[in-house]
C-alpha cells in the first residue's frame, strides 16, 4: 500500500542504517553491493563494509538487494500555486514528485501571480516549507509578468532564493532583452533557462508540423521555431559568457547547435522530456489532447536525435516539464486545448526503458537525473558523499508495473501514458534522512 509521510525535519540524533543495498553514485562510479549509515539527515558513511561491525543503535532499512542511489532532481515542474490550485499545489505536486523518486524540484515562474518579485518568491518558500515534501528550488521570472520587455529585480530575487530565470510558457523573443539577461545571470551566478520557441513561425499552431497535423487538418509547430531560437542565444551566450540553459530541448537541429556551442567551448546546457524521447506526434491519433505539450511531439527522427543526444552527453539532464491540468481543459478541440503533461510519478520508468532498451546504462541513465542536474541549478544534491544531505531514493529495478492515471498523486491526471507497462520504479523516497514515500 502506497504511504506518504510528512517530513518533520527534526532528525536531531537520529541514526538510519540502509543496509542490503546496492548502492550506486553515477557521478564517482561507485556500483557496489553495501550499505549506506544517514545520521542527523546526512550521510555519515557507505561502503561495502561499513557494518561489518553491526549497525549500533540506529534504525535499520533492509533494502533487499535493491538499488539505493541519490534522490532525483526534476529541474522542471510547474506546481501552479499560487494561482491555480485547482490544478496542483505544491503539496500535492510535491506528493507526486517523492512517488517518483525525486526528492529536489525547480519550480516554473509561470504562476498567478508571476514569480518576479521578492514577495511572491517569499510566499511560495513559505508554502514549501509549510506542505512540501520534498527540496523546492524555485526559478524566477526572466521578465516582469513575462512579458518580455523589461527585466525584474534579478540580484534581489538571487539574494532571496531563485535558483535561476526563466519565462517559461513563453520565450524571450527580444533578443536585446535576453543579452541582458545573459549578462546579469553571468554576474549572478545563475542560468538562463530558455523556452525556445520563435512565436512569428509557431503562432497558433497546436502540434508538431508534418504529416500528421496535415491529415488530422490541425496548424503545425516547425522545427525551426525551436533552433532559431537556440541559434540565437547560443551566440548570446558566447558573447556574455552566461550560462545558458535549454528546457525541454525536442528537434534534431536544436541538439546540433547546443553539440556545436559545447564544442566551441560555450556554456550551454540542455535537458530533454521522457515523452519527447518515448513518443513522437503519432500519439495525438491515438491520445489527442493528453498528448498536446509545448514544444510538441516531434517526428521519430527527433525522437531518435534526443536519445543519442543523452548518449553523446549533448543533453545534460532529463526533466519532466510536469505540467497539470483540469480535465475541462484537456477534453475539449486539439486546437484550444491547454498544453501540458503530467511527468513525475513517471520520469524514472520511462527513463529506465532506455536502460531495458540498450541505449543508456543505468549510471548513465541515473546521472541525468542526479548530479548532473543539479549542477544546472548549483544544486546541492545528487551526490552521495559523506557530509552530503541524505536524499535518496530506493529503486526496484524489476518491479512491472502499469500506469493508471486515476491513481497518480498529482491532482490532475493528464498523462499520455495511461495503461503503459513499464519496468522498474521508486519503492521508497528519503528526504533528509526521512522517509517521505513508501510504495
Amino acid at each position: 500500500m502506497t504511504k506518504f509521510f510528512k517530513p518533520t525535519r527534526n532528525t536531531n540524533g537520529k541514526k538510519v542504517a540502509f543496509t542490503n543495498a546496492r548502492v550506486i553514485d553515477p557521478e564517482s562510479g561507485r556500483d557496489e553491493q553495501g550499505g549506506l549509515m544517514v545520521v542527523d539527515g546526512k550521510i555519515a558513511d557507505l561502503g561495502p563494509s561499513i557494518f561489518n561491525d553491526g549497525t549500533g543503535d540506529a534504525e535499520v532499512l533492509d533494502c533487499g538487494g535493491q538499488v539505493l542511489c541519490p534522490g532525483l532532481l526534476d529541474i522542471q515542474v510547474h506546481f501552479r500555486e499560487p494561482g491555480q490550485e485547482y490544478k496542483e499545489t505544491i503539496e500535492s505536486g510535491s506528493n507526486a514528485a517523492a512517488a517518483g523518486g525525486v526528492t529536489t524540484v525547480a519550480t516554473m515562474p509561470n504562476t498567478k501571480p508571476v514569480v518576479d518579485d521578492i514577495t511572491v518568491l517569499a510566499f511560495l518558500q513559505k508554502r514549501a516549507a509549510e506542505t512540501g515534501y520534498v527540496n523546492i528550488r524555485p526559478y524566477a521570472a526572466i521578465t516582469k509578468g513575462q512579458k518580455g520587455d523589461e527585466l525584474t529585480e534579478m540580484a534581489m530575487l538571487v539574494e532571496a532564493g531563485a535558483c535561476g530565470f526563466t519565462d517559461d510558457g513563453l520565450p524571450v523573443m527580444n533578443a536585446q532583452v535576453m543579452r541582458q539577461a545573459l549578462t546579469m545571470g553571468k554576474a549572478l551566478g545563475v542560468p538562463i533557462a530558455q523556452h525556445a520557441e520563435d512565436h512569428n513561425l509557431s503562432c497558433g499552431g497546436c502540434m508538431n508540423e508534418g504529416w500528421v497535423a496535415t491529415k488530422l487538418g490541425l496548424k503545425g509547430i516547425p522545427n525551426v521555431s525551436e533552433a532559431v531560437i537556440v541559434a540565437r542565444d547560443i551566440l548570446l551566450a558566447e558573447l556574455t559568457g552566461a550560462h545558458y540553459h535549454v528546457l525541454h530541448i525536442s528537434t534534431k537541429e536544436a541538439v546540433e547547435l547546443v553539440r556545436w556551442g559545447k564544442a566551441k567551448g560555450i556554456n550551454v546546457t540542455a535537458e530533454v522530456a521522457p515523452h519527447h524521447f518515448m513518443l513522437t506526434d503519432e500519439a495525438v491519433m491515438e491520445y489527442r489532447t493528453f498528448s498536446k505539450m509545448n514544444p510538441p511531439l516531434r517526428a521519430e527522427s527527433d525522437r531518435r536525435a534526443l536519445i543519442e543526444g543523452l548518449k553523446d552527453g549533448t543533453i545534460d539532464a532529463i526533466a519532466t516539464d510536469h505540467a497539470p491540468h483540469d480535465t475541462e481543459s484537456k477534453r475539449v478541440p486539439m486546437d484550444v486545448a491547454s498544453f501540458g503533461i503530467v511527468g513525475l510519478e513517471t520520469m524514472l520508468s520511462l527513463t529506465l526503458e532506455l536502460v531495458h532498451q540498450g541505449h543508456l546504462g543505468l549510471r548513465e541513465a541515473l546521472a541525468a537525473m542526479t548530479y548532473k542536474a543539479a549542477d544546472i541549478i548549483h544544486a546541492d544534491a545528487g551526490r552521495l558523499k559523506k557530509g552530503a544531505p541524505a536524499d535518496l531514493v530506493l529503486i526496484d529495478l524489476a518491479q512491472a508495473w502499469t500506469v493508471a492515471n486515476e491513481s497518480l498523486a498529482s491532482k490532475s491526471k493528464n498523462s499520455p501514458f495511461d495503461g503503459m507497462k513499464l519496468k522498474g520504479r521508486a519503492t521508497r523516497t528519503i528526504v533528509g534522512g526521512e522517509t517521505v514515500f513508501q510504495l
